[in-house]
């Protein structure tokens, strides 16, 4: 696992389709659902006729981190939901890139949202945990 500026990040080695499986699963065992898919590739393929690489952006949801955090601080919504994202650096290398949602902290001064950014942070770790894993 590698923290950059904006989030966690790893590397996997397998190809994209299995990629995107394994980073399904791991979130769906830490309550995340994915509410949003964008797939890149296809739009940039659609709307300017260029070839690009494997590359997906999937909004990730916690429902009771999403309730807890839309509670106290409905303006939230704006940073909602968790993006992950997957792209292809190379054929069977991976990288998947997680959201930190302590750094969103730094957009919203929300004293009461730090611990909910705190639990979200450690449950998208354990997904970069269990990726790193297999």
């Amino acid at each position: 696992m590698e923290q950059t500026s904006l989030g966690l990040t790893t590397i996997l080695h397998t190809d994209f389709q299995a990629a995107e499986k394994r980073v399904l699963e791991a979130l769906k065992a830490e309550g995340f659902g994915v509410l949003t898919e964008i797939d890149v590739r296809a739009t940039m393929k659609q709307k300017l006729d260029v070839d690009f690489r494997p590359y997906k952006i999937l909004g990730a949801c916690n429902p009771p981190l999403a309730h807890r955090a839309l509670t106290t601080a409905p303006e939230v919504g704006l940073l909602l939901p968790c993006n992950v994202t997957l792209s292809e650096n190379a054929p069977g290398e991976i990288l998947v890139s997680l959201v930190d949602p302590m750094m969103m902290m730094d957009v919203i001064a929300h004293e009461s949202l730090k611990p909910v950014a705190e639990e979200a942070r450690q449950r998208l770790e354990k997904v970069v945990q269990a990726l790193e894993m297999e």
